[in-house]
């Protein structure tokens, strides 16, 4: 209940000739007040409530302050709605309203009186809140947003109202509106708080890394309230390996609201190098304080002479088209030559290969790549039969992880001329694969699916595509909307199969998400009808007479990978999306692999999804730079390499930085994932934080990533961790491409950093 000054602040604002007429009109939310327990803490100055109006449907005006809602039923705001027993649907709305009278006192005594913080409970899926009509903050996305909906449930929801905006010693309504996309729905996990932040607490960093001809970090000091602030930054660069300090930077600043303080340092990216930055608030001492790992090149740059860098080999069905591209490094220009070429197969000086076979078999013959430095010669093997696609892993880009739902042919065309320009097709990277979002809202009346208008000319895209030597992948599910909720094939696999071959489709992700329904409504739950969706498009691609790369989705009920052979699955996904933190790559990278790689083999892959290094951003919004620090960002390569993974790149190839393009550009480290034995890494060994995964490679050496799990660094001597009884006569560093003395054998791995050795016997 509000204080007695409070109230006898408000009784004296009311003409006495109304009073019975506003006492009859508040008399509904002075009850709900008294249950919500609302609170005035002295000592903290926090208002807490706990009890709202709630309202089911959608009505923009229920924002605003002179809404009648004294119909509306009181709720807990800290338990969501559907548990107190209000019907929960999918794609539903509602709204909670809060009715508070706030103090002025709130802010007398703070140290700035130009803001209060209103934090709001976690909503499940998404909200919008407003203050007296006045949209201040939300959080997720709406399904109505040009991103699409982003749900954001255990997200903590703090926003920033400016004190002109509140109704001082008088009303105020803090207005939510909630969308819930499925399931359980509403506000809950905490009651909404009002309170006035100090000073100091609207200061906070923000530190950006470019890359624009040279590397370098902004550092902003940025201040949320009108307050300004003074205080001291310090900013710290120093040599990870050695501990040496490289750069310091100290001053005095002044924050203003709207305009950051600003400072950047460059660096380069030839060492392992840190950057601290400190702020300390000179009135109340705070401190804030930011570290980040700087990016560092471990990649030597390629020679200027040819090399290759493909595998030696490719499969295809008989009669299926042949589109190839031979992955060349070296200065251009170039040309390829080939002699033995298998009649009926061409290539071409740039080295497209096109073509087909019509009889199972072996063809080889040998590729010649020269330019005016050297030249370089490659034995090269087609293998031909119903059941030789699939030869090494692929490697490609897929757009999910960049441009989520608001793909459209503009953004792939940019990032397929970016893969060839930036020289990722050089080093095998060759399948372009748009996700979801790419199909029309209704199917023409013969039952055949079209593009939306993202895509004008998806026959057209594609032909661009293969005219360059890329190689085209689609998304569908076996239910009758995707996970997006776009347009599924159920029911359409034959049209869809027949419209892939016509397109000139080379790759299908066939997900799952809305086919649940069907075994909801069937009441199947049995393990033959996770199969038999799989097996039904299966059955329609491979009855086209091109080759389509059939990718299975994680959902199902089941494991996938204990039955995708059975569906001819070309790979299947082995454990949830990905995100671009440490917490879930480790659960997908290390965690979910173990034990799986009987399940891997030639033409059949297992798939802990796609690579979240880069700019990414699932659309939500603008891009931004992946989560995981450089350390994380080797031992994701690292592992995903060791596990004959699809390696798929998720970010924005066309704003690539160095960095990015030479974790992706190690011919070394991408030769053990297209090693032509296919045999997965297993973890084989553990000491403590340490883990140790190696598979074999087909020339008898084996490789080896030795990985630090752990939250502190250690000391390791990389002989001893090599499992293997047999002496190694060479110890190569992979990234570095370069063979190991003794003395270097004993070195530090950083937290969820690693070392990754191809041992030689």
């Amino acid at each position: 209940m509000a204080t007695k000054e409070v109230r006898a602040a408000q009784w004296c604002e009311i003409n006495r000739k109304n009073l019975i007429e506003y006492l009859m009109k508040k008399l509904f939310i002075v009850a709900l007040m008294a249950l919500a327990g609302l609170q005035a803490n002295a000592q903290t100055q926090t208002l807490s409530v706990d009890k709202a109006l709630f309202k089911q449907g959608d009505n923009m005006e229920w924002a605003n302050l002179d809404v009648d809602d004294s119909s509306w039923s009181s709720i807990d705001v800290k338990s969501q709605w559907d548990k107190q027993g209000f019907p929960a649907h999918n794609n539903d709305y509602a709204w909670y309203r809060f009715r508070i009278n706030i103090p002025k006192s709130l802010i007398q005594n703070a140290d700035q009186q130009n803001a209060v913080i209103i934090n709001i409970p976690r909503a499940d899926d998404v909200d919008e809140c407003y203050l007296n009509g006045k949209l201040i903050g939300g959080t997720g996305f709406l399904p109505t947003s040009k991103n699409g909906f982003v749900g954001a449930v255990n997200v903590d929801r703090y926003y920033v109202a400016d004190a002109k905006d509140i109704h001082w010693d008088k009303e105020n309504v803090v207005a939510v509106r909630v969308y819930n996309r499925g399931g359980s729905g509403g506000l809950f996990y905490n009651p909404l708080n009002i309170y006035a932040p100090k000073a100091a607490e609207g200061i906070s960093m923000r530190l950006t890394d470019y890359n624009e001809g040279k590397q370098y970090y902004t550092i902003e000091v940025i201040n949320d309230y009108a307050t300004s602030t003074n205080g001291k930054l310090e900013v710290v660069m120093t040599d990870r390996e050695t501990g040496a300090v490289v750069k310091t930077i100290n001053k005095k600043i002044t924050v203003k609201r709207g305009k950051p303080t600003m400072v950047t340092v460059p660096y380069t990216m030839d060492k392992m190098q840190k950057l601290t930055v400190t702020y300390t608030d000179a009135k109340t001492g705070k401190v804030i304080k930011e570290e980040k790992q700087l990016k560092y090149v471990l990649t030597p740059d390629d020679p200027v002479t040819p090399r290759f860098n493909n595998a030696p080999v490719f499969g295809v069905r008989p009669g299926s088209p042949i589109i190839y591209r031979f992955a060349v490094t070296g200065e251009r220009p170039m040309k390829l030559t080939c002699s033995n070429l298998p009649e009926g197969v061409q290539v071409t000086e740039e080295g497209v290969m096109t073509g087909k076979l019509d009889k199972d078999g072996d063809y080889t013959f040998t590729v010649t790549a020269e330019n005016a430095k050297g030249k370089d010669t490659q034995i090269f093997t087609i293998k031909v039969g119903a059941d030789k696609i699939g030869q090494t892993p692929p490697m490609g880009w897929n757009s999910w992880n960049c441009w989520g739902l608001s793909v459209s042919q503009e953004k792939v065309i940019a990032s397929a001329q970016a893969l060839i320009d930036k020289g990722l097709a050089d080093h095998g990277y060759c399948y372009i694969n748009i996700d979801d979002g790419w199909e029309a809202a209704e199917r023409n009346p013969d039952g055949t699916i079209e593009a939306n208008e993202k895509f004008p000319s998806m026959k057209g895209l594609i032909d661009w595509l293969h005219d360059r030597g890329l190689k085209f992948g689609i998304y569908s599910g076996p239910g009758a909307t995707t996970c997006g909720g776009y347009l599924g094939s159920l029911g359409y696999e034959k049209e869809d199969a027949e419209k892939y071959n016509e397109w000139g489709v080379d790759y299908l992700k066939y997900d799952w998400c809305s086919y649940e329904n069907v075994r909801r409504e069937t009441n199947d739950w049995g393990f033959a009808s996770c199969i038999r969706p799989y097996l039904l498009m299966q059955q329609y691609i491979r009855q086209q007479p091109r080759d389509i790369f059939y990718s299975l989705g994680p959902l199902g009920g089941t494991q996938v990978y204990l039955w995708g052979l059975y569906c001819d699955g070309d790979s299947w996904r082995t454990a949830p999306d990905i995100e671009d933190d440490w917490a879930t790559v480790y659960r997908v990278g290390f965690r979910l692999q173990e034990g799986l790689s009987k399940y891997s083999s030639v033409g059949h892959w297992n798939d802990p999804d796609m690579l979240v290094v880069g700019k990414v951003g699932w659309g939500r919004g603008d891009l931004r730079e992946t989560r995981l620090t450089p350390d994380e960002q080797y031992t994701h390569i690292t592992l995903w390499t060791l596990l004959a993974s699809n390696m798929l790149i998720g970010c924005d190839i066309e704003h690539m930085d160095d960095f990015t393009v030479k974790l992706l550009c190690n011919n070394e480290v991408n030769a053990i994932n297209q090693d032509m034995l296919g045999k997965q890494a297993d973890l084989t060994k553990k000491d403590g934080d340490i883990e140790i995964w190696s598979r074999p490679l087909a020339d008898g050496s084996i490789a080896v990533g030795i990985f630090n799990v752990g939250d502190v660094d250690h000391e390791v001597d990389l002989k001893a961790l090599i499992p293997s009884d047999k002496p190694a006569k060479v110890i190569r560093d992979v990234w570095r491409q370069k063979n190991l003395a003794d003395e270097e054998l004993k070195c530090n791995i950083p937290l969820h950093g690693c070392r990754y050795l191809k041992v030689t016997f």
